[in-house]
């Protein structure tokens, strides 16, 4: 069983859901990316120094087992892709992301999802511009810079299929 694993994708592909899954079901703590980089405050979000996230990290990637997700792939996080036992790429379609960014929109502003920052019109239209990017940028430059780790990336389309063919809950 796979006890350091990373979870990879764009925004609203499906890594909180996958990560929270997955961590239930093996009893592994579960780390949000966006958590580490901003200290949450109700009167707004403040970014963490590099030291302070370099800090932070380096405590969840010592305690031994987790699952870390998140957008983040630059050099502040490559010390979780070389510890990671499996990183989970979740290259869920285009289209169903920019739904899911509605969706959780609609949610959050209706409080029916919890959000970790404060939904805002401004976040809402940057979580589109993010995603774009991710597609065009992010996606080829990951593959790019990580991979020497690639015996140990697997790219699913949705959640479902990483649970059922990663064997991330097998032995």
């Amino acid at each position: 069983m796979k006890r350091k694993i990373h979870i990879l994708g764009s925004v609203g592909s499906g890594k909180t859901t996958l990560a929270r899954k997955i961590s239930a079901k093996l009893n592994i703590p579960c780390f949000e990316l966006d958590n580490v980089m901003w200290i949450r405050h109700e009167a707004g979000d403040i970014r963490r120094t590099e030291e302070e996230r370099k800090e932070y990290l380096n405590t969840i990637l010592s305690s031994g087992m987790w699952i870390i997700e998140g957008v983040h792939y630059g050099d502040w996080v490559a010390a979780s892709f070389e510890q990671a036992e499996l990183i989970i790429f979740l290259d869920t379609p285009y289209i169903l992301r920019g739904y899911r960014i509605i969706k959780r929109f609609i949610f959050q502003k209706t409080g029916l999802e919890k959000s970790n920052y404060k939904p805002t019109w401004k976040i809402f239209f940057k979580m589109f511009k993010w995603n774009r990017d991710f597609e065009i940028v992010g996606k080829p430059r990951f593959f790019q810079k990580y991979e020497k780790y690639r015996d140990k990336i697997l790219l699913f389309k949705n959640s479902k299929q990483a649970i059922d063919k990663s064997s991330v809950t097998k032995g």
